[in-house]
C-alpha cells in the first residue's frame, strides 16, 4: 500500500465485495425456501392432492430464480489488478483495460459507483454497495486512487 493525498493505494490485486449483500442474500434465500416449504407442509391433504404437478413445478420455478437472483447479487465484485478492472456484476463478467477506464464515480447517495468508458458507456460497479457505508467510501476513494494512478 503507498499513501498519497491522504488517499491509500491498495496492494494490486484488489478485490473488492458487498457486504450486505453477502450477508442477505443468504439469509433471504433460507427464508424464501423455508416460507415455501412450510406453506406447503401447511396444507392439508386434500389441498396439496389438489395441486397438479404444473403448478408445483412453476412454485418451485419461483423460488428457484429469486434463489439464482441472490445470488447473483451476492457474487457481485470489482477487481483491480496491473492490467485493469474486472467487473462482475451478477452473472456478467466484463474485464477492462486501463486505457479503455476514464473515471469512477459516485453521485451522492448512489446506491453504488459508476466507471466511465472510454467509448462513452457507463456502467455500474455492483461489488461496491453504496449501503454498507463508509465501507463503500474507502472502497470507491481506493478504486479512485487506483485510476488516476494508471491514468497517468
Amino acid at each position: 500500500m503507498t499513501t498519497t493525498n491522504d488517499v491509500t493505494t491498495p496492494t494490486l490485486p484488489r478485490t473488492w465485495r458487498p457486504f450486505g449483500p453477502r450477508l442477505a442474500a443468504p439469509l433471504f434465500a433460507v427464508v424464501l425456501v423455508g416460507a415455501f416449504a412450510w406453506l406447503w407442509l401447511s396444507f392439508d391433504q386434500q389441498t396439496r392432492d389438489a395441486i397438479n404437478v404444473l403448478e408445483r413445478g412453476t412454485v418451485i420455478a419461483i423460488v428457484g430464480v429469486g434463489v439464482a437472483l441472490l445470488y447473483a447479487m451476492a457474487r457481485s465484485r470489482v477487481t483491480v489488478t496491473e492490467q485493469g478492472i474486472t467487473l462482475v456484476n451478477g452473472y456478467r463478467r466484463r474485464d477492462f483495460t486501463w486505457a479503455e477506464i476514464e473515471k469512477v464515480r459516485m453521485p451522492l447517495g448512489a446506491p453504488w459507483p459508476s466507471l466511465d468508458l472510454a467509448d462513452g458507456r457507463t456502467l455500474p460497479m455492483l461489488g461496491i454497495q453504496g449501503s454498507d457505508g463508509g465501507r463503500a467510501k474507502t472502497a470507491v476513494r481506493e478504486v479512485k486512487a487506483l485510476v488516476a494512478a494508471h491514468r497517468r
